[in-house]
């Protein structure tokens, strides 16, 4: 059996389980102290966005998405996120075993990677899968949806449309789940910040790819064009779950990073 092993555990997240425990409860505990519409935590995502980012950061908002996601108590989880350290010509699918993390191994579904491979001619490159950008949202699946499997894409120079194919297919599946990851603008001043990421907010908010493309500056703008493609075609509602920036935990607004959630639900009948 083939094991992904962490490439970032102890540092963008911590290496002790039950450290990480404590983490989700306290947000979880705020979470339930403050917000005001409270049925929003009973809906059931198909897919969600969150950030990647060091947990100190960026973990509140992705827990509020992953909470959301446990009730649709999704078999498969697929997560999806930008390539960092290595260039790719398109995307690239995890072909281990299993994923190790701080709670364990996530099982990961071989069949389905094979399915993909001969369906959308999706590669393995081995190195583009020590990523953080999909590693740390791994911890979250295996705590609020412990029976679940994965698969893990990673992508560089994609077509969104050509992505969004696959995301649509996937979530033909109604017990599959699609975590889109990715973090915002990066280093400008906080007034800055908040004028380049409420456009992201904007698009994401009204499914609207051109906005998207009017300085949102998100490091996974690829994966997130594709999901509003692949939710407009499915006709999935989205809503803007968290929007925080790195100075809420640093204090620092001089170069901050900014960072949302968001969900895609059916519509209600």
């Amino acid at each position: 059996m083939s094991t992904r092993k962490t490439s970032v555990c102890g540092q963008f997240y911590p290496s002790s389980p039950d450290e990480i425990k404590e983490m989700f409860a306290h947000y979880n505990s705020i979470l339930d102290a403050h917000i005001s519409d409270k049925p929003l935590l009973q809906k059931k995502p198909r897919a969600v966005i969150v950030p990647h980012a060091g947990y100190v950061y960026s973990a509140f908002t992705a827990n509020v998405a992953f909470r959301m996601l446990q009730n649709s108590h999704a078999k498969r989880v697929v997560v999806i996120g930008p390539s960092h350290r290595v260039y790719l010509n398109g995307t690239s699918i995890s072909e281990y075993d299993q994923y190790e993390t701080p709670f364990g191994l996530l099982k990961i579904d071989t069949s389905l990677v094979t399915v993909l491979k001969e369906k959308f001619g999706l590669h393995c490159i081995p190195e583009a899968h020590y990523e953080h950008s999909t590693e740390v949202q791994m911890p979250f699946v295996k705590t609020y949806d412990k029976e679940a499997v994965v698969v893990e894409l990673v992508y560089g120079d994609e077509s969104p449309s050509r992505l969004a194919k696959v995301i649509e297919y996937l979530l033909q599946d109604k017990d599959t789940a699609i975590v889109i990851s990715t973090d915002l603008s990066h280093y400008y001043d906080i007034k800055k910040a908040k004028s380049l990421d409420g456009i992201c907010l904007e698009a994401v908010q009204n499914l609207d790819t051109h906005m998207l493309h009017q300085g949102c500056e998100a490091c996974g703008k690829i994966g997130v064009e594709a999901m509003l493609i692949a939710a407009k075609n499915l006709k999935l509602e989205p809503i803007l779950l968290d929007y925080r920036t790195s100075a809420d935990a640093s204090g620092d607004e001089s170069a901050v990073v900014g960072y949302m959630s968001a969900a895609f639900v059916e519509h209600e009948r």
